[in-house]
């Protein structure tokens, strides 16, 4: 009998590795994944650099204005100007190990369910980053002499075990956060409101909330369980919200080659935080490797290890444009 001939589908023209079709589709689904997993998306600015471990974002101070006096000579302003240098992180990396004999035993389509899986790990890490430095401008002093910073708001009812009372006292956190970036000239553009689930879905059951314009329309209501905007800021409802003491000793993440008691870039304590409010300017975002995979057939193992990984540091930009929402 003679032998069949198996359609190498995994091949460039029926030559050279096996998989090499293999890895263009798994590259896309974990960056899909990634892309559709991740909560705090546009809210940093984000500048790419090619080479370096840090880059430097310039911080300017307010011009003032005065009134000339005839015949005085107009001597130009004093500006206060100061840098904001973020340090690119080790490299994160998700991996998983796909053994030919298991990928060949299974029923279901394998490397699609690793490739989500390793791409939501890795947008997972980066939220909680990315709101952890958000927290941290919260906490921030002004970057410059005689700079601007917002002061936490702290709401008693946010606590309250009416959900109706909880409710109403998130609205009015929310506003009194919309009057601090107001104070502060940050634009209203692109303000965000990251919350835990608790008080996202307390405002989403608009029967729970007083004089609250949540009962349908363009902003939401109780038929799709969701709340649009508040006081003109996107709310975005976070499951893994940041609402603990973060240091270098419990953040699995944290950068190797420091020292224990060396502060990890994104440490910070959110205790009793509930809410995270602020613009795109308030955090920056270094890249110097974007999301990316690769993908190695071992025949020592007799399977494929594939790696999604990147390189990227946040830092703390304009303290002015984050608010966080604290219950007491």
């Amino acid at each position: 009998m003679a032998n069949i001939t198996a359609t190498t589908f995994g091949q460039v023209n029926s030559t050279g590795t096996e998989d090499v079709l293999f890895l263009k589709q798994f590259s896309g689904e974990v960056i899909t994944a990634f892309e559709q997993a991740t909560k705090t998306a546009g809210a940093d600015m984000v500048r790419s650099i090619s080479s370096g471990k840090s880059a430097s974002f310039p911080v300017m101070g307010r011009i003032g204005a005065s009134y000339h006096s005839p015949g005085n000579e107009l001597t130009g302003s004093t500006v206060n100007h100061a840098e904001k240098v973020i340090v690119i992180n080790d490299l994160l990396t998700s991996t998983v190990f796909l053994s030919n004999i298991e990928e060949a035993k299974a029923h279901y389509d394998v490397r699609s369910g690793y490739s989500t899986e390793i791409g939501r790990a890795l947008a997972l890490q980066k939220d909680k980053h990315i709101l952890q430095t958000i927290g941290q401008a919260s906490l921030a002093s002004a970057s410059i002499t005689g700079g601007d910073a917002t002061t936490n708001i702290v709401n008693t009812g946010i606590a309250n075990s009416t959900d109706a009372t909880a409710a109403n006292a998130m609205i009015d956190a929310i506003f009194a956060s919309a009057k601090e970036l107001d104070a502060n000239y940050v634009p209203q553009e692109g303000r965000k409101c990251f919350m835990r689930l608790e008080e996202y879905y307390k405002l989403a059951n608009g029967t729970n909330a007083v004089n609250v314009d949540f009962t349908g329309g363009n902003n939401g209501g109780l038929r799709d369980g969701k709340v649009m905007k508040i006081a003109g800021i996107e709310l975005i409802p976070v499951p893994h919200f940041i609402s603990s003491n973060i240091a270098a000793a419990n953040d699995a993440t944290a950068p190797s080659g420091r020292a224990a008691s060396a502060a990890d870039p994104q440490a910070v304590n959110l205790s009793n935080f509930v809410a995270l409010v602020s613009h795109p300017s308030a955090v920056g975002t270094v890249k110097l490797m974007d999301l990316s995979v690769e993908s190695e057939y071992e025949i020592r193992r007799q399977g494929t290890l594939m790696v999604a990984k990147y390189a990227m540091g946040h830092g703390v930009l304009r303290p002015e444009a984050a608010v966080g929402i604290k219950e007491a």
